[in-house]
């Protein structure tokens, strides 16, 4: 759930931890989709028989499909500014891709503001941690350091 937040409050929000998001099943029509896309059709993610005698056991997710789930999940997690009117992705610090998805896993983000940091009049920065978690799984998909920047009237 979006959070929004008063420019006064700023301070109080660096390390908010909201809610983890609702669980997204990866299934081989997105790692399909995503291999069309991307022109990335190496065989343990587009050829499940032939993946099978993988030490995956299975089609996986590309990492770069499990990351771009991100932009889904911050319509669940972010906080955004009073007087938000439009946001952009500003780039990452940390990615770590820690454990494969396999097909039909089901994933979620947790998030966690590292930072707020106004960059000029009605912009501002924010540094979130992201971690995407596998259902049933100890290890994380992936961990990053994600920025991005707010424009507010």
């Amino acid at each position: 759930m979006l959070t929004t937040i008063d420019r006064a409050d700023i301070e109080k929000y660096i390390g908010f931890e909201p809610e983890a998001t609702e669980w997204h099943t990866i299934d081989q029509s997105q790692i399909n989709a995503f291999a069309d896309c991307t022109l990335d059709h190496q065989f343990i993610h587009v050829d499940p028989e032939k993946a099978k005698d993988t030490m995956f056991g299975g089609t996986i997710a590309h990492g770069f499909l499990s990351l771009s789930m991100l932009s889904h999940f911050a319509e669940q997690y972010s906080v955004i500014i009073d007087g938000f009117y439009m946001g952009v992705n500003y780039g990452f610090d940390k990615v770590r891709f820690v454990s494969p998805v396999a097909v039909n896993s089901r994933i979620r983000a947790r998030a966690k503001i590292l930072d707020i940091e106004k960059k000029k009049e009605g912009q501002y920065q924010i540094k979130t941690e992201v971690t995407i978690e596998i259902e049933g799984s100890k290890r994380p998909a992936l961990v990053c350091e994600w920025i991005s920047r707010q424009m507010v009237s």
